[in-house]
């Protein structure tokens, strides 16, 4: 069973919290993978991770790139719309409520979802039921002035 993380954004937006997440990814030497909504969310987000520069540069490719090398040491962070882990991540990022099947494949996931749209929490708590039934070890996180706290499992 995967360790699955709900990020409850009430602070900020998903282009300012998955980089700093993705930066701890990189400091504990780990690949990450982002199972984005569609094309345009992974536009969006590429061009956030372009504009980091403190306190690292993020590596990272995606599927609409132009250049399509996505093996492991040369694209540690892959953005897609696709469930292939082509990076060989072992930490997955999901955002908008998109959903994967093999979560188990994983040592981290990461359910990031908007505090602030009523319908993105409804249905992150319907994932949450869905994912305590199976058996995963789910923790709850949300965002506070002075960084992340962790909530009730």
């Amino acid at each position: 069973m995967a360790s699955v993380g709900f990020y409850h954004l009430t602070k900020t937006s998903l282009e300012q919290a998955l980089p700093a997440l993705l930066t701890r990814t990189m400091q504990v030497k780990e690949h990450g993978l982002v199972l984005c909504k569609d094309d345009q969310q992974v536009k969006l987000l590429t061009e956030a991770l372009w504009r980091i520069t403190h306190p690292v540069w993020l590596p990272h490719g995606c599927q609409t790139s132009k250049h399509q090398d996505i093996s492991s040491e040369w694209q540690p962070i892959w953005l897609t719309v696709s469930e292939e882990n082509l990076n060989q991540a072992a930490f997955l990022f999901i955002v908008k409520g998109q959903s994967s099947l093999s979560l188990s494949s994983f040592k981290r996931v990461f359910d990031l979802f908007d505090g602030n749209d009523e319908q993105a929490v409804q249905q992150a708590r319907e994932r949450w039921r869905l994912l305590k039934q199976e058996g995963h070890d789910l923790t709850y996180w949300k965002q506070t002035d002075k960084g992340w706290e962790q909530g009730g499992k």
